[in-house]
């Protein structure tokens, strides 16, 4: 048995070992599974929204695009920062005291039936298309690991497998004290990969010397340029304020304070990590320049020291764990809530709801493994699939900071424009009127809400 797979194999029974020792606190009431009982403390706060933010996209999409690009690739993860540190200055606390389990709870308060249903379908599609992401990055660490024993494609699968299995087991608990181990894994193996990587080439002049000439490679702006970093902010801002599986988080903080100080440290924490993920795809470039862009980063590892590189590859894998858990949650979370136990079973019991939870964590999984086996570039998936969250943003600020202008009609509206803006940008260039779909959604949304407010006779 190779060093590598030892490795592996510890860390899967270390993760299914912290599962079924969480499955003890999430038995009984639904809310212990899907909110760790609303009892969770600031430091697991802070390393579930680390776990959340730095996985796939954050370690082997970001190292995909700065093989290309170069540093400014970074930018992706310093914008999820800023994303986690907004979430805990303005809605964190906001969110806590509202004493609610979904987004969506919070939307039907205010807006119609309509609104809720569409709302779920919404969130849920968001957290699909992230979850597939996951697989990807977790194929490619595998594939890079174990080349003789996993294909890219069998590695997404095995993905699958752990990711979905975890969740089902122990919920937001697993997920929140897995995210321990798996963040330290996560910053010692991406600190020492990065050490060892640079030693290995010796200098920055000697690294510069043996990249291709043309791309600006250390510029911190150039090679994504402003207007997608600009784009980056916005968008994962927008997502932290709205998005069902950050919700989640704060919503099982032990109360409203807890939320607001571990989302901000969190965020403070996770800002180096892009940095490193770029800086190791700058040295994939230059020492494997042929490879392919998003096997870079677990290509440059494979090749290290057997111990080292097993444990950075499984610290990789760990990020892709640490995000696809608390999606997979939340998207079951969504359903059972939101349309199981409101629409199809009002009178279920407790544990009936648990079930069907962990029933739609597996159902939801599934679907995630078909769309990993089709889909393309991290980062550029995911962007436009978080874009969607504007209309949830739009509909909650005006909840939190506007009450004066709800319109019970408006949710529906918002929501659905806000969905249609994706199939366009996608299909038709012409409505790339703006430099990114983001700013396009928050137009839309913004102008929608306005516009059936001032047209709706009945506004509450």
């Amino acid at each position: 048995m190779s060093v590598s797979l030892a490795i592996l194999i510890l860390y899967i029974v270390a993760l299914f070992g912290i599962s079924w020792y969480a499955k003890k606190r999430s038995e009984g009431k639904e809310e212990n599974y899907s909110l760790a009982g609303r009892k969770l403390s600031a430091p697991l706060i802070a390393v579930t929204i680390i776990g959340l933010a730095v996985g796939g996209a954050s370690t082997i999409g970001v190292s995909e695009s700065a093989f290309k690009v170069g540093l400014s690739a970074g930018w992706y993860t310093i914008a999820w920062a800023l994303g986690a540190i907004a979430m805990g200055l303005f809605m964190a606390k906001k969110y806590r005291e509202e004493n609610i389990t979904t987004i969506t709870e919070l939307i039907e308060r205010h807006h119609t039936k309509s609104a809720v249903i569409l709302g779920v379908i919404c969130q849920i599609i968001i957290q699909l298309v992230i979850i597939s992401l996951q697989y990807i990055a977790g194929g490619s660490i595998l594939h890079a690991i174990l080349p003789d024993v996993f294909t890219f494609k069998s590695g997404m699968i095995m993905s699958a497998v752990i990711f979905i299995g975890i969740t089902t087991i122990g919920g937001m608990w697993s997920a929140a004290m897995s995210n321990v181990m798996n963040i330290v894994l996560i910053y010692g193996g991406t600190v020492i990969a990065t050490i060892i990587q640079f030693n290995k080439v010796g200098s920055m002049d000697a690294l510069a010397a043996k990249l291709p000439a043309g791309v600006p490679w250390f510029d911190f702006f150039a090679g994504v340029g402003p207007i997608t970093i600009t784009s980056w902010v916005v968008t994962l801002i927008t997502v932290n304020l709205s998005l069902q599986s950050i919700l989640q988080i704060s919503l099982g903080a032990k109360d409203a304070e807890t939320a607001r100080s571990g989302f901000v440290w969190g965020g403070i924490f996770m800002l180096p990590v892009g940095v490193l993920a770029a800086f190791l795809g700058i040295v994939a470039k230059a020492n494997y320049p042929d490879a392919q862009a998003a096997l870079a980063l677990p290509q440059v590892i494979v090749n290290m020291q057997p111990v080292l590189a097993g444990v950075t590859l499984a610290a990789l894998w760990a990020a892709d764990v640490s995000t696809a858990c608390n999606l997979l949650l939340s998207a079951g979370t969504l359903f059972s809530s939101d349309i199981y136990k409101r629409f199809v079973n009002p009178s279920c019991s407790s544990s009936q709801q648990l079930m069907m939870t962990r029933i739609c964590v597996v159902v939801s999984g599934a679907l995630t493994l078909f769309l990993a086996m089709n889909a393309s570039s991290i980062l550029g998936t995911i962007m436009i699939g978080l874009a969607l969250t504007a209309a949830f943003s739009t509909i909650v600020i005006v909840k939190m900071f506007l009450p004066q202008f709800i319109c019970k009609q408006a949710g529906f509206w918002t929501l659905l424009m806000g969905f249609l803006v994706l199939p366009l940008w996608v299909k038709v260039p012409a409505s790339h009127i703006l430099p990114n779909v983001i700013y396009l959604e928050w137009l839309v949304c913004i102008v929608t809400y306005a516009f059936v407010y001032m047209i709706s006779p009945k506004k509450q």
